[in-house]
């Protein structure tokens, strides 16, 4: 596990994706879960570094896809971890409606994958859903919902404004340079420029992606940049208010 903040720590070499550690004086809390292969390598990771299971008290999830959820169930087995994500998540969340597909455009990108998509998760109990706005005060000092639609319907970015940490979950890409999610495994790229231009509205020095490297220089530059080239999109994009 490497610290790449105070309080901050990001798990090494998971099979996929991103997830993260939050450590608080109550306790720990844990953004997005990876797949379910990661959760022995979390398991070890948080004992090699002095903490247990049972030392979890939350989890974030941007979004219920498989390559976020996987540990989930296997962290909420050995805690009394809260699960926290949007309303419009809650559903897929807890097993009762099927993960929302791209379009039938782009559906066809999915012949890249190895194998079909998922399309439901294994039920798991949500223990609170927040919206655009909230503020959970307990966590690294103050984090701000962000609601960023467009890869998933309700997909939730978190910005901690006094030290300008945003987690952007899978709102954007880090692989060889920042990018909007892959079009054939988001449901909707308009709203997700939409999101992206949202995002550029703040003013991050450090960006932590759902997938690649967690990006400290320059942030702020190369989101606005990324936002700027995109092309335009309908009005009605809501401005992040500072809480």
């Amino acid at each position: 596990m490497e610290e790449i903040a105070p309080d901050l720590f990001t798990f090494r070499g998971l099979p996929v994706g991103r997830v993260y550690l939050i450590r608080d004086e109550d306790g720990l809390t844990i953004i997005d879960g990876s797949i379910p292969p990661a959760a022995r390598s979390l398991q070890r990771q948080l004992e090699g570094a002095g903490f247990q299971l049972r030392d979890i008290r939350r989890i974030l999830l941007t979004h219920a896809h498989p390559d976020h959820v996987g540990a989930i169930p296997f962290l909420l087995a050995n805690s009394d971890a809260e699960l926290i994500c949007s309303e419009l998540e809650a559903p897929v969340a807890r097993g009762e409606m099927p993960i929302p597909s791209p379009s039938r455009a782009e559906l066809r990108g999915l012949a890249k994958l190895a194998r079909p998509p998922q399309t439901t998760l294994p039920k798991m109990l949500v223990g609170r859903t927040v919206a655009d706005g909230a503020w959970l005060a307990e966590i690294l000092g103050g984090l701000q919902v962000v609601s960023t639609p467009g890869h998933a319907p309700g997909h939730l970015s978190f910005w901690q404004p006094e030290r300008k940490i945003l987690f952007a979950g899978d709102s954007l890409f880090n692989f060889r340079h920042m990018s909007l999610p892959w079009s054939f495994l988001t449901v909707d790229m308009a709203t997700a420029r939409q999101s992206v231009r949202k995002l550029a509205q703040l003013d991050p020095d450090m960006i932590c992606f759902g997938h690649g490297r967690p990006l400290k220089e320059g942030a702020t530059g190369r989101l606005r940049a990324l936002a700027s080239s995109l092309p335009e999109v309908p009005a009605g994009n809501k401005r992040v208010t500072p809480i």
